[in-house]
């Protein structure tokens, strides 16, 4: 087969692909179930394969890289455009084939592992810190059910609660007050992982002679070098430094 193009639609199970030669001819249309996906790209030629830019997208482009392929993430938006009839597997892959070979496409770049594990450390981070914030509006909302009021900001919660629970002339119930007091602990325990994380992110700006450039920067600090190192990578995907601004909005 003079396969040159590929548009591949990635999924949980079942992936759909869609051939096309140098002309743009058709040479193949066809699903694949996961375990396949691999064994499949191995058996051709090396070839253009598109990708749209989301979950699991970036393993599969450094995967297909490692068997030769030339592998290219595109943003989802450039993709709609070249969709044909209805939204589904075998039109998108074909919208994805058909965009990929386009000369003026701008492309995502690639995550290598690295940058993917500074990803979930920060994606972990920020999930325990909403977590903390609606543990935090939890208490404050059922408080005030019992007509105590506490003032805004985790501060003031963690130093009024101790004093609540031990105030036995506020008419909290026993049921009531122990309620309190494993919520407390819970928010106890949410501070403790958003700090463990906090300082993995401290020793990774640490050890990275990237983020330390990126610090210097007023006004950035460890949180925002890191992520900015996660986005980016090495930058070198940029020809201009105007374009990563224009890229992170």
């Amino acid at each position: 087969m003079n396969i040159t193009t590929i548009g591949l639609d990635i999924a949980k199970n079942v992936f759909q692909i869609h051939g096309a030669d140098a002309n743009g001819k058709i040479v193949f249309r066809k699903q694949l179930k996961r375990v396949q996906v691999l064994a499949f790209f191995a058996n051709l030629s090396p070839c253009l394969v598109g990708l749209e830019a989301c979950g699991g997208a970036h393993y599969w482009a450094r995967e297909l890289l490692k068997l030769g392929h030339d592998a290219r993430l595109i943003s989802p938006q450039f993709v709609k455009p070249y969709v044909k009839g209805n939204k589904n597997d075998a039109n998108d892959a074909e919208a994805i084939c058909e965009a990929v070979g386009r000369p003026s496409m701008r492309f995502v770049p690639i995550k290598n592992i690295e940058q993917q594990d500074i990803q979930m450390l920060h994606r972990v981070r920020s999930g325990l810190v909403k977590e903390r914030t609606a543990q935090a509006n939890r208490l404050r909302g059922l408080l005030s059910e019992y007509g105590i009021v506490i003032g805004r900001g985790l501060t003031q919660l963690r130093k009024c609660l101790p004093e609540i629970l031990e105030d036995a002339e506020n008419n909290l119930t026993l049921a009531a007050r122990q309620i309190f007091a494993d919520l407390q602990q819970q928010l106890i325990e949410l501070d403790k992982q958003v700090s463990v994380y906090g300082e993995k992110i401290l020793v990774l700006h640490r050890s990275s002679e990237v983020c330390k450039t990126i610090g210097t920067v007023p006004g950035i600090g460890p949180i925002t070098a890191t992520a900015l190192l996660a986005s980016l990578g090495d930058g070198k995907a940029f020809e201009k430094a105007g374009q990563v601004p224009a890229w992170l909005a």
